[in-house]
């Protein structure tokens, strides 16, 4: 289970491009489940998380979203193949593979959007994704069928 004690943020690390890399990657290790400890000092007790599905308000519910995730995988990869920042924003583009115990794996592209506040933690994240399209393209009469939807409707 994820600690849900804060600890104090290193006020000689900033983020930037490089450290937000380095504890992605080091949060998605490639073997086991992943582990948030390292990182959640660096989110604001108010921060706000949304997603394709949620939107999460202050640290002890994004540690439980987290928690909630790590539960659900077996193992969770992340591949950060993109990383750019431009004065408090951070956007980097990523493939989540995450292994299900009784089901296949299940990659997912999509970006990640850290909005730094004032004190230099994020106080935003925002992430993009196509959940379905994803899940659904690894499922052959599915996948024509939702398609053919989204192109209809959307496209």
């Amino acid at each position: 289970m994820i600690d849900l004690k804060i600890r104090e943020l290193d006020s000689n690390l900033v983020l930037s491009v490089n450290t937000v890399k380095e504890l992605w990657t080091k949060t998605y290790n490639s073997e086991g489940k992943p582990d948030w400890s390292h990182i959640l000092p660096y989110y604001h007790p108010n921060i706000i998380f949304r997603d394709s599905i949620q939107t999460i308000e202050g640290i002890h519910e994004f540690q439980k979203l987290c928690h909630r995730l790590t539960n659900r995988c077996s193992k969770l990869v992340m591949d950060i193949h993109n990383i750019a920042q431009e004065n408090d924003i951070i956007i980097m583009e990523w493939t989540m593979t995450m292994v299900f115990r009784r089901l296949p794996n299940t990659s997912i592209h999509g970006c990640t959007r850290l909005r730094i506040g004032e004190d230099g933690r994020i106080i935003e994240q925002r992430d993009y994704y196509d959940l379905w399209g994803d899940i659904f393209d690894r499922v052959p009469v599915i996948r024509v069928i939702y398609r053919k939807f989204m192109k209809l409707f959307f496209g």
